[in-house]
């Protein structure tokens, strides 16, 4: 079984956990002890690490994760990341987040693991090493997550969703829904009900995560049913997207 990991998952706890005058030696033991952990674990035969890299969606939308730009980043942060990439072979690969990369790699052969939320949208097999947990999720119920997402919105990479709808809400609005083109519709009817749907295809595109290089979530609204207005805005998100993936 390959192991697919999240390295930002990694790096990033392991690098905060550290007191002001730890030394790097103190987050490279914590991060070697967590990935040993996991791979025992998932009794990996081998395994890929993934890293964010700069992304198509801070360069189309100004606004992502613009709550976190003046947050002050752990001081063994970027050791840490190069610790990974030059001891453990870990991958970046621009324009892509560590998620986009995890899901474009997934196959019936790997298990991806993470604890972040937004990755239960990716079909196959996954391990939550915070929760300890395995699960296989399905293309329907990766769907259905990924609109669930859209209602409730992701304010730790500051995205509105829709006021006073949360995850038990969300469930009911979207269980009971058997295709992708009925989610849509009701997701879409509700943005415009409540007035924002100028964000839909920017929140959209941003909680996507990516199933094969170039292919963003306005690739995809292209096999569904689209209002004119969103049509529109589709065609011009995809025209702005081509230079992206040669820079």
């Amino acid at each position: 079984m390959l192991a697919q990991i999240d390295g930002d998952l990694i790096t990033y706890p392991c690098a905060a956990s550290c007191k002001e005058n730890d030394p790097f030696d103190v987050a490279k033991y914590r991060m070697e002890e967590k990935l040993r952990e996991i791979l025992d674990t998932v009794q990996a035969t081998e395994f890929k690490i993934f890293l964010s890299s700069n992304n198509f969606r801070k360069t189309l939308f100004q606004s992502y994760k613009a709550n976190r730009d003046n947050l002050e980043r752990p001081k063994h942060l970027e050791a840490c990341r190069e610790y990974l990439v030059y001891e453990w072979n870990a991958i970046l690969k621009t324009p892509y987040e560590a998620d986009d990369l995890l899901g474009i790699y997934q196959t019936d052969e790997t298990i991806l693991c993470s604890y972040d939320k937004d990755l239960r949208m990716i079909p196959g097999k996954h391990y939550n090493w915070n929760k300890k947990i395995f699960e296989t999720v399905d293309l329907q119920t990766g769907l259905k997550h990924f609109y669930k997402q859209m209602l409730i919105g992701d304010s730790s990479d500051n995205i509105i969703g829709i006021n006073g709808i949360g995850k038990v809400k969300a469930d009911k609005i979207i269980s009971p829904l058997n295709t992708e083109q009925e989610m849509f519709d009701t997701v879409y009817d509700l943005y415009t009900k409540h007035n924002i749907q100028d964000s839909f295809l920017m929140n959209g595109i941003c909680l996507w995560i990516l199933r094969n290089e170039e292919e963003t979530w306005a690739h995809r609204l292209l096999d569904l049913t689209l209002p004119n207005p969103l049509q529109q805005q589709v065609e011009a998100a995809l025209n702005s997207m081509k230079y992206l993936w040669d820079t």
